[in-house]
């Protein structure tokens, strides 16, 4: 088959203006990046706040592993298979960060024939939001070193200061490092770290801001640390929040591109599900909502991850939950977590062993972790339909054991998709069960239930995820995160949503737990106050929150040619 950047480059592009009319939006309405790619202008999103609501439909997988399980090649052709059945259907995607880009993924804007496009320039820069994201969180930065260095009229704990910087790049080097250096002329000694710019609090708050009064409101409201007599400081204090939602004024509008079908799609924000809530905009959302029938939005690695946190997070900050779910699998992710090839999970087997057939590690794999997927998001009442992403090395009766294992564990439908090699046409039968499972929730009146309500301590909520989501049996807070606790709870932010950030190759917070594991803990490092954004960060096991790159890195295989063309990249 050809490579993705072959298929992209051959694709007939329609008009972004066309793209544009499809959903209603006129010519005055958008401001074009060139001929492909479009912000919707705000004038057009209070336009459309109020109108008819479509269906939201969740694309969520199992725990990822260094296959890739194709969900966002599933997004993608589910909204091109879903208009080729006759509906008016949108996707709503993240965009990708520079660091995977160059360090392991290689992009982020699907493959096969289940792309957006234009997708070189959706890799490289796109229209500039995660810069104008880095900027308005180093700003804040630079402002809170420059208060002290003149002054310190609030009276900053300079040792206090919990605001990092941020760098969209995976760089370990910069995890933790010391500033100022070299005389007072250079400011104030003191440590600092990085965050990737996808886990900034900042992209956090653009993806969940509903419009610039609320962007501005969250901006001031961060807590960049405390002063000297322990009280928070806030970024209001500094009279940030003004020249912060200025930088952010054209990144809150949303991306508008195509897939590779000539379908709508967005694309807007770009936090990840590990460290961050891992969710494309709500604004996206509602306008998408407003606009089509059917919007397929997707949500950061496993139901774990990005979904459980679309549920707690993102939902309430948008009143929009999902009215079907799909869960991603592939056989080739159920041998892993079988224990066919080993024990694991970021390791790729040789191609030899992913094509050998073996049925029963399919079957042990899927019947815990699938399993587990699947009743993680029946929790909540909402239809959950498999998607099996079928590839070549697939064997027919390992995917027929997948399908009764899906079923058994109460799945509403489980089908096979072939949307990375056929497009839209290879997921007709997925298009079909979410129509029928959208219509089956709204006749019962489209039921929702969350694991928990706003006031419940952050704590508790800790613990149900930890329990009721990942299998384990407890938590345990570290002597750091007992003191932040303490500290969130004294500034009356105690009763925000959590955000856990763990690996992603496991239900638990160690990697090399495959399955659904059980008999474990949650360790919990340390939490991290988010009050702008309106969640707390809990650090679990020994994740970071700023990537490195692995020991070959895909920059390292990336070049132009004479005449500017991309070589070595989404091959």
């Amino acid at each position: 088959m050809k490579s993705d950047l072959d298929i992209a480059r051959e694709a007939k592009l329609v008009p972004i203006q066309d793209i544009a009319w499809k959903m209603g939006f006129d010519a005055e309405e958008i401001v074009q990046y060139g001929g492909e790619i479009a912000k919707i202008k705000w004038s057009a999103l209070k336009k459309r706040v109020d109108g008819p609501k479509g269906f939201l439909v969740l694309v969520t997988s199992v725990n990822p592993t260094p296959f890739g399980e194709g969900k966002t090649v599933t997004t993608i052709g589910l909204t091109q298979a879903l208009n080729r059945i006759g509906k008016n259907a949108c996707c709503v995607i993240r965009e990708p960060s520079m660091g995977p880009v160059f360090g392991i993924k290689g992009g982020a804007a699907g493959g096969g024939y289940s792309q957006v496009l234009p997708m070189e320039e959706i890799n490289l820069h796109f229209t500039g939001d995660l810069h104008a994201v880095t900027s308005t969180h180093n700003l804040l930065s630079s402002l809170i070193d420059n208060h002290i260095k003149h002054g310190n009229e609030l009276d900053i704990d300079s040792s206090r200061i919990s605001w990092p910087r941020v760098l969209d790049l995976n760089d370990r080097a910069m995890r933790q490092i010391a500033i100022g250096l070299g005389g007072p002329a250079n400011g104030n000694v003191r440590e600092e770290r990085f965050d990737i710019t996808a886990a900034s609090e900042i992209m956090a708050i653009l993806a969940l801001s509903s419009d610039y009064a609320d962007l501005k409101k969250r901006l001031g409201g961060i807590v960049i640390g405390q002063r000297k007599n322990g009280f928070p400081v806030l970024a209001s204090d500094l009279q940030a929040d003004g020249a912060m939602a200025l930088l952010l004024r054209d990144a809150l509008m949303p991306n508008l591109v195509q897939t590779i079908e000539g379908d709508p799609a967005f694309i807007h924000c770009g936090p990840f599900a590990n460290i961050a809530h891992g969710n494309s905009s709500i604004i996206a959302d509602k306008l998408a909502l407003r606009c089509t029938d059917y919007v397929i939005t997707e949500a950061g690695f496993g139901s774990d991850m990005g979904a459980e946190k679309f549920m707690h997070i993102k939902t309430p900050a948008s009143g929009n939950p999902p009215d079907c779910v799909v869960v991603n699998v592939t056989v080739r992710s159920m041998k892993l977590h079988g224990g066919a090839f080993g024990k694991s999970a970021s390791k790729r087997p040789s191609p030899e062993l992913v094509r050998k057939k073996d049925v029963e590690a399919v079957i042990s794999g899927a019947e815990t972790n699938l399993t587990k997927h699947i009743k993680n998001m029946l929790m909540f009442g909402i239809p959950v339909i498999v998607s099996i992403n079928r590839f070549y090395t697939d064997h027919d009766d390992e995917v027929e054991a997948l399908m009764k294992v899906a079923e058994k564990a109460g799945a509403s439908a489980c089908v096979e998709t072939n949307v990375h090699a056929d497009g839209g046409n290879g997921g007709a039968a997925l298009a079909e069960a979410v129509v029928a499972n959208c219509q089956t929730h709204m006749a019962a009146g489209r039921p929702f239930t969350p694991l928990f309500d706003n006031e419940m301590p952050v704590i508790e909520k800790a613990l149900r995820i930890a329990t009721r989501i990942y299998g384990a049996e407890g938590i345990n807070l570290y002597p750091k995160a007992h003191r932040d606790l303490e500290q969130i709870q004294k500034w009356g932010y105690g009763h925000l949503p959590i955000c856990m950030a763990k690996t992603q190759y496991s239900l638990s917070h160690d990697a090399g737990l495959l399955g659904s594991p059980n008999g474990f803990e949650i360790p919990i490092r340390e939490l991290r106050l988010n009050s702008g954004a309106g969640f707390i960060v809990a650090i679990l096991g020994n994740i970071m929150t700023m990537p490195g790159l692995p020991k070959i890195p895909a920059a390292t295989n990336m070049t132009i040619d004479e005449d500017g063309e991309l070589k070595g990249m989404f091959s």
